[in-house]
């Protein structure tokens, strides 16, 4: 990914518990600011990534950004999760990663997103747009593990 934006979070809770909730796409309106709709449109086979989704919809509305678009996953089992952009109608590009390290029950989760719009946006405030959905994805992804909501 080039040119990406990241930050890291410490969960408390394994890593395994944590991926759990990041690859649970229908609870996302419920905890992801901005995500009104989540929905599977196809899963790997059972075996293979964890029979876990390939192709998820989103519908999102987060200031300045409102958007349809479908992400391609790739998991790594509860390590790491890889997605890009299949298809998007503000979204030019959007390739991002949750990044997992289990610490003694706890687990740091790293975020990494680097994103383009088909309209012009300054470097810098594509760059501060990407750390604001970074950090509340981070929060928002804390509180539901840990809390459950």
């Amino acid at each position: 990914m080039a040119e990406q934006t990241s930050s890291s979070i410490v969960v408390d809770a394994p890593a395994a518990q944590v991926m759990a909730v990041i690859a649970d796409f229908a609870a996302y309106p419920q905890w992801a600011k901005g995500v009104i709709r989540a929905e599977v449109r196809s899963t790997y086979p059972e075996g293979e990534q964890g029979g876990r989704a390939r192709e998820v919809f989103f519908a999102l509305d987060v200031s300045p950004i409102k958007d349809e678009y479908t992400l391609s996953y790739d998991w790594d089992g509860d390590a790491s999760v890889k997605w890009r952009l299949v298809d998007g109608k503000m979204l030019r590009s959007l390739d991002g990663a949750y990044v997992l390290r289990e610490t003694g029950g706890s687990t740091e989760v790293t975020y990494r997103l680097a994103l383009d719009l088909s309209i012009p946006l300054i470097g810098m405030l594509k760059r501060r747009g990407e750390k604001i959905l970074i950090d509340t994805a981070l929060k928002g992804l804390k509180k539901r593990v840990e809390t459950g909501g």
